[in-house]
């Protein structure tokens, strides 16, 4: 295998385009994202090797925040440091963002949303073959010795049974380093422990910019998992707690996060739009989100360091493998919801043999997922 390439110093300009790309295209969720990226940068461009990527996805999955966001600002940290962050970060949440604006118009203006459905019909299928393939290549290397693939396999079935993503890879982290050590030497460390907030207040308060972006600061420094968490925390703050938004609203912006590109956390520029025009999108976006570079900007130093040191190590070792079983449990659940007829498992095998017969890009299989949904759709062979 090759060995990465760190040499060559790659343009702003250069990041800025890889990241606009991919956060156009990234349809999926966050284990679409990763999977795309680990195309990108570990087999196209060579710029990280499984393990560090491995690294990288674990730390993200460790802070709060949207992890897939937060790899792309590792990466952009690790090509640039912090201006590379920051444009890479960016531009990967520059296409949702401004899809979800547009959707807030329209929404706003038409009192709906565009229908979307049919797009995503086909698009769900190829990106599951995607997700499919980033977990049969990580796998090996997290799991490459017999003692790592009993952590994997720990965690998959703590995943499988209900546990949340924190504590699968807090846990196999913390027994991958408890395992790796004598029982007498010493205490073990949790790094992240995410803090429950209750509602401060039944009575709502005046709907100020300045309110806007501190509820969803709050939100992005403090959530850790999946949009359906995201939709647990907006729900208790933004209709329950403030009476800012109601339930179908709500829904609506949870399914804007899921029909754009990029990442779920968008749907924070939806509902910023809805309360507050161009300016409300803006700043709940910059809210939500800008702690996911702050945290990037603590810890990107230090990546290295950890896998230098024998404990760091082998609790990384651990996280890594717990990262393969929670990408396996989301393969799994989101085929369950996508694979629904003949026409999609259609779909699923023909981007599969694409992908691993002839390494089709990522890109083009989601694209043409999505003309194939459409058609499908359009002449009443399956779909929603």
């Amino acid at each position: 295998m090759r060995e990465p390439d760190t040499g060559r110093r790659t343009s702003l300009t250069e990041l800025s385009a890889l990241f606009f790309v991919l956060g156009a295209t990234a349809f999926g969720g966050p284990a679409a994202h990763v999977a795309m990226m680990r195309r990108e940068f570990v087999e196209r461009r060579r710029w990280l090797g499984d393990e560090e990527f491995l690294d990288l996805l674990s730390i993200s999955n460790l802070i709060p925040g949207p992890s897939s966001t937060e790899l792309a600002i590792h990466i952009g940290w690790m090509r640039r440091k912090l201006m590379g962050s920051i444009v890479a970060g960016a531009s990967f949440i520059g296409p949702a963002m401004a899809l979800s604006m547009a959707c807030g118009w329209a929404y706003t203006n038409y009192g709906t949303l565009p229908r979307a459905s049919a797009l995503l019909y086909g698009i769900k299928p190829a990106m599951i073959a995607v997700i499919l393939q980033a977990f049969l290549i990580l796998t090996p290397k997290a799991a490459a010795t017999a003692r790592q693939r009993v952590l994997l396999l720990g965690a998959l079935i703590a995943s499988f049974a209900g546990l949340g993503e924190l504590w699968v890879l807090l846990g196999t982290g913390l027994c991958a380093l408890a395992w790796s050590q004598p029982a007498s030497s010493g205490k073990l460390g949790v790094a992240w422990v995410a803090p429950f907030v209750p509602a401060a207040a039944a009575a709502s308060i005046p709907l100020t910019l300045s309110s806007l972006f501190w509820v969803f600061f709050k939100t992005g420094a403090l959530l850790f998992g999946s949009g359906y968490v995201l939709l647990a925390f907006l729900r208790a703050d933004l209709v329950e707690r403030l009476g800012w938004l109601n339930e179908a609203q709500l829904i609506d912006a949870i399914a804007v996060g899921q029909v754009t590109p990029g990442p779920v956390f968008t749907t924070a520029t939806f509902i910023g739009y809805l309360l507050a025009g161009w300016s409300g999108a803006l700043v709940a976006t910059a809210g939500i989100f800008s702690p996911a570079f702050a945290f990037v900007a603590l810890t990107a130093p230090w990546v290295s360091r950890l896998r230098r040191s024998r404990r760091a190590s082998a609790f990384l070792d651990g996280v890594n493998a717990a990262s393969c079983a929670l990408i396996l449990n989301v393969t799994w659940q989101l085929g369950r919801a996508a694979l629904i007829d003949l026409p999609a498992l259609l779909v699923f095998g023909l981007a599969s043999f694409l992908l691993f017969r002839h390494r089709l890009n990522p890109s083009w299989l989601v694209l043409a997922g999505g003309v194939l949904g459409v058609a499908v759709h359009a002449a009443g062979l399956g779909g929603p």
